[in-house]
């Protein structure tokens, strides 16, 4: 079993995306550790602000089904992949971290690159794990945003109602 951490985002009709993806996760891998809710520009392209978060959870799905599981439930919100790496959409769900594994592990890279390249990803995964270390770098995830241009890139806390989901546990801040 290990400790996952996938990130989640949508700037199209994201609020119901945002929740139906917290209710299939909730589904499958209940209870669920939820940051806070952030709205955040759009990074490489014009469009509508996402609405962004990161989920904790215990899994024992090897990583490929795991990120099979995470594509059903974009699909199933109706994400449509497109050629293009930046673009609006329903659903955008990714394996950050799965326990300590390092590298590509069936075919998903491991720790996610985007967590330290990212406001919209660092920001809420601190939320949930400020103490826990990059599995490559070392470096506390608070000590990683701390030292983050965070001007660089919008993320305010928004509030979201996660109440509906009684397995979910949301930080204090």
């Amino acid at each position: 079993m290990a400790f996952v951490y996938v990130s989640i985002g949508s700037n199209i009709n994201r609020e119901y995306h945002v929740t139906e993806s917290l209710k299939a996760l909730n589904r499958h891998f209940a209870p669920l550790a939820v940051s806070h809710c952030y709205d955040c520009e759009p990074v490489g392209f014009e469009g509508d602000n996402f609405l962004n978060l990161v989920v904790g959870f215990d899994c024992d799905l090897p990583v490929a089904k795991l990120a099979e599981v995470l594509n059903q439930i974009e699909f199933d919100n109706g994400r449509q992949r497109e050629t293009k790496e930046y673009a609006s959409r329903t659903l955008d769900i990714d394996i950050l971290l799965y326990g300590d594994k390092v590298g590509i592990i069936d075919g998903v890279e491991l720790p996610r690159g985007e967590i330290t390249e990212y406001a919209f990803v660092l920001r809420p995964l601190v939320d949930l794990a400020p103490q826990e270390r990059h599995p490559i770098l070392g470096t506390p995830f608070q000590q990683l945003w701390d030292s983050f241009d965070q001007q660089s890139q919008k993320t305010d806390v928004i509030p979201f109602k996660v109440s509906l989901l009684s397995a979910i546990t949301v930080p204090s801040k």
